[in-house]
């Protein structure tokens, strides 16, 4: 890695002698500003942005509109805690409205982790039993609940005893199947296997099975087409809530407003979080009224849920995804980026596969196409040059072998070109 700028380095310092080094590895890096796709660090060196922040930014970064909702309202009203405000009632009345209409009734939290806490309780308390279904290479927030359902070892590590009543199955991760098969001719085995293994791990009390549209921790696994549907499908044979954890893919991510709406899911639970507030802590978990009537007055509440500012900053991103039309941009865009991106999978044998839809794909990098073996050393070398001349990325996966590509929804596409064109020069080199 080149030497860092002075300012990036005397930051770096007082990191390194305040803070932890618990959190996730990124690229010696300090942000200072950043608008729409593009970012500044401390000592005034450009990026393109391919990380929108952990897939948050959806409206880009620093949206006037955005900046003008929040100021705003900073000047009215910050809290208020369980008392209802405009910008809250409002809020709901949108997010029913735009979510599938059989979800009627919305309850706002602070993270995504405290979202998929409340949408476990719920499904606990409405079915009166307490095991969740979840899934390998399922990442569904830190706290101990969400902890708890992870199928990432390297998250619940010496963490435990973890929340009982959790049951793992395999998700359908194509490109290394567990089962050594090969879709379409496996015929979902992933999903069938699911009925033995509830049938030997399960004690008798299923509430629910939780599950992502496709898996961002993992290295965006996406599951093929049909999946999902056929999925939904047997947890009503289950006779188990579904709960969708669109945390990430929500908010026009995958060229949809909703990723649910590829299969026309209907979900017993969604929930939402990270592109709601497009850089505001916000979440959401939206459900039946029917569910919601088991918990009794007061057993649902967050100090900062459904704020006013986070809720004034939540209504202006409705307001601009729809004006600006991202969603629609994001699938033509995304549509742009993964063909050039297919393009560098056909011209480097070091890309094993490319993955992903709408503006979020992952990048899987191996030593050898046909053995897959993971190359975790190079994705990091990729990553760190790549960021040296101008692209903000990061690497994630169960191995720690995939660059993450997920602009703001805003990028155009010189900006895709530029940004393209630099990691081809970077995989020139290897």
């Amino acid at each position: 890695m080149k030497k860092p700028g002075l300012q990036t380095q005397t930051f770096l310092e007082i990191s390194q002698k305040y803070e932890p080094a618990c959190m996730n590895w990124q690229a010696p890096v300090v942000w200072d500003h950043a608008q729409g796709a593009e970012i500044w660090d401390v000592d005034g060196r450009r990026y393109i942005d391919w990380t929108s922040g952990v897939l948050v930014a959806n409206v880009g970064h620093a949206h006037p509109r955005l900046a003008e909702a929040i100021s705003r309202q900073a000047g009215r009203l910050l809290n208020t805690f369980d008392f209802p405000t405009p910008e809250r009632l409002h809020l709901a009345r949108k997010v029913v409205e735009t979510t599938p209409p059989h979800l009627d009734k919305v309850f706002f939290v602070t993270t995504g982790a405290e979202a998929m806490d409340a949408a476990m309780r719920m499904a606990k308390r409405t079915t009166g039993k307490y095991e969740i279904l979840a899934f390998w290479g399922g990442f569904h927030g830190r706290s101990f609940g969400p902890m708890s359902l992870t199928g990432l070892p390297k998250i619940k590590k010496n963490f435990g005893p973890l929340l009982p009543g959790t049951i793992l199955a395999p998700y359908p991760y194509c490109y290394r199947c567990p089962f050594d098969r090969v879709h379409p001719d496996c015929n979902f085995f992933c999903l069938d296997f699911m009925d033995r293994v509830v049938d030997v791990e399960s004690a008798g009390s299923l509430a629910a099975l939780v599950v992502e549209p496709y898996q961002g921790t993992s290295g965006f696994v996406f599951p093929p087409a049909g999946y999902l549907k056929k999925l939904e499908a047997w947890a009503g044979r289950r006779q188990i809530l579904f709960i969708l954890d669109e945390v990430q893919s929500s908010f026009g991510r995958t060229g949809k407003m909703w990723a649910l709406e590829h299969e026309r899911l209907e979900p017993d639970i969604l929930v939402l979080g990270k592109g709601i507030g497009s850089g505001m802590p916000i979440s959401a978990v939206v459900t039946r009224a029917e569910i919601l009537s088991s918990l009794e007055r007061g057993e649902m509440s967050s100090t900062t849920g459904g704020n006013p500012l986070s809720c004034a900053a939540s209504l202006a991103v409705f307001e601009i995804i729809e004006k600006e039309k991202l969603v629609e941009k994001a699938a033509t865009n995304g549509a742009y980026l993964k063909e050039k991106l297919i393009k560098l999978k056909d011209k480097y044998q070091v890309i094993g596969d490319v993955r992903g839809m709408g503006l979020v794909y992952g990048i899987e990098y191996v030593k050898n196409r046909s053995t897959k073996e993971p190359a975790p050393d190079l994705a990091r070398d990729v990553v760190i040059k790549c960021v040296e001349r101008g692209l903000m990325c990061g690497k994630l996966g169960i191995f720690g072998n995939v660059m993450r590509v997920a602009p703001p929804l805003v990028i155009s596409p010189e900006l895709i070109d530029q940004s393209v064109a630099v990691l081809d020069g970077v995989l020139s080199e290897f």
